[in-house]
């Protein structure tokens, strides 16, 4: 009868082996969730920008058969990002200036303000930029159009 009480007794965890499994894994999602976090905006960013080269190309095809109208709002599936689903970035057709070459394109994240690239613009010449809170240098700007 005392073989089966001392076998009984190392079945299960102890509450301090427990604890300290618990300790590890917070440990573990302390840097594994923010480094998720940055690549599913990356990830978002590059919807965006194909989105946006994507658009580019319907306002081009629809110019040349129009004779260079552009239409004042984007068809379904090409105003957001990604084209499916739910939207994470809105996409709008900007009116024609004298440095736009004829139209800007934008891409405005949804909700505004959770990307530290902002609002993204291409516009007819092909120059890209990002609109943000802070003024972004161009190798910030470059590796936002990356997803870098």
């Amino acid at each position: 009868m005392n073989m089966n009480s001392t076998a009984n007794a190392f079945k299960g965890f102890s509450l301090l082996e427990l604890m300290i499994t618990l300790g590890v894994a917070a440990i573990i999602a302390m840097f594994a969730v923010p480094v998720y976090q940055q690549q599913v905006l990356k990830g978002r960013r590059l919807d965006a920008v194909a989105a946006l080269y994507r658009a580019a190309q319907y306002v081009e095809s629809a110019r040349t058969t129009s004779g260079n109208e552009v239409e004042p709002a984007l068809p379904a599936g090409f105003d957001q990002a990604p084209a499916t689903g739910a939207p994470v970035y809105i996409l709008r057709i900007l009116a024609e200036s004298e440095m736009n070459g004829g139209y800007t394109i934008e891409a405005e994240a949804v909700p505004p303000g959770n990307d530290a690239c902002g609002t993204f613009s291409l516009d007819a010449t092909g120059v890209k930029s990002n609109r943000a809170a802070e003024k972004l240098s161009p190798p910030q700007v470059a590796a936002c159009w990356s997803g870098k």
